[in-house]
């Protein structure tokens, strides 16, 4: 039987001394309980940073160039009230997703006292993650950023600079939501704003000279033909110069649309992926799983903790702390593995006497 290298492959086995046991030592400070989850990825948080810039940016822009000059007070009230909840429930979901725990199992815990523990019967293997040294549940795949296995891992975000798993897709999802929702809505405000702006300043002008929309087109007159210094204040429309008004809202417009359709996107494959009940490393994987797959409300009402209610829009609903695993979740029955990690390499099959010899065997990672 050919092996590869430890990176490559991992264990399944009933016997603990096959997984060497005595090389999987827990770690000498392990994470107390209670304590914050942050990675410490320089890459994400960056990201995080920089999520966070454009959406104070976007609050400036809207407050400060379009609503507080306005004279419709109406239509600022009910826009800022609406677009800063947005913002707020925005960054409130980043912040949970990104703070809360995706689902990590305890790190080096394939040691040969939790493997006998386990009191594994014939037809049962457990799994072995080599880079952890952990045991891997059902549908838990290694994060080599989180250096950690991740339950039931979609994928990691750098922009929340976290995994998302089992217990944190939901403030992924509502983060997604947000923030189209607050970009589609600075974009209509952005549109709205030139609308006016141009129909105001075109109004002041022809009231500056006397002159009416129909008069002004049959003089033909030419800006470059009137000596008069043209003096219209743009005060409603901007506190800011016009150059400056243009830019900020330009660049506000690129920034609404990029966002709009990415986390458009996302959302819509975050949705499928919980209604499906298939990750999204499962769907790039994806094999001949004979996994049994449960409902699409009951998917739902599993990632957002409970029936549907108002709770399900709330980011500060739910538990932010990693559900416990029981002992069967670590064991597995030999007719139902499957493999749905990463098929990097390949390893020759190991014979059925190998097999029968030492009842395990080697699958790629």
């Amino acid at each position: 039987m050919m092996l590869i290298p430890a990176h490559h492959f991992r264990d399944i086995e009933r016997k603990p001394e096959y997984l060497q046991p005595e090389k999987c030592i827990p770690p000498p400070h392990s994470r107390p309980a209670g304590t914050m989850w942050f990675i410490r990825d320089g890459c994400g948080i960056a990201c995080a940073i920089v999520t966070w810039f454009l959406v104070l940016y976007a609050e400036f822009v809207v407050l400060f160039v379009m609503l507080i000059p306005s004279r419709d007070y109406v239509y600022s009230v009910i826009n800022g009230l609406v677009f800063n909840l947005l913002a707020f429930l925005a960054l409130a979901s980043h912040c949970r997703a990104m703070l809360t725990d995706p689902g990590a199992v305890p790190k080096g815990n394939a040691t040969k006292e939790f493997i006998e523990s386990l009191q594994l019967k014939p037809g049962q293997v457990v799994y072995k993650c080599p880079k952890c040294c952990s045991i891997k549940p059902d549908r838990a795949h290694h994060c080599s950023v989180c250096k950690r296995c991740i339950r039931k891992m979609d994928h990691h975000c750098p922009w929340v600079n976290n995994c998302v798993g089992e217990n944190n897709q939901k403030y992924f999802v509502l983060f997604t939501m947000y923030i189209a929702l607050i970009s589609l809505h600075a974009l209509i405000m952005v549109g709205f704003h030139f609308l006016h702006c141009f129909e105001e300043d075109w109004t002041n002008l022809l009231q500056t000279y006397g002159l009416t929309r129909e008069e002004t087109a049959e003089a033909r007159i030419s800006l470059h033909e009137i000596k008069q210094p043209l003096k219209v204040s743009s005060t409603e429309c901007s506190s800011f110069s016009p150059p400056t008004t243009v830019i900020l809202l330009i660049l506000l417009c690129f920034e609404g649309l990029l966002f709009l359709i990415f986390t458009s996107v996302m959302f819509g494959t975050q949705v499928h992926s919980i209604c499906t009940d298939e990750t999204g490393i499962e769907r790039l994987q994806r094999k001949n799983q004979r996994r049994q797959r449960r409902g699409s409300w009951k998917s739902v009402k599993e990632a957002f903790g409970g029936d549907f209610s108002l709770n399900w829009l709330n980011p500060f609903s739910g538990s932010s702390h990693p559900k416990p695993l029981s002992d069967r979740d670590w064991v597995r029955q030999v007719s139902s593995v499957s493999d749905t990690e990463n098929t990097e390499t390949t390893t020759e099959e190991p014979s059925e006497e190998r097999k029968d010899l030492d009842s395990a065997e080697v699958v790629d990672e």
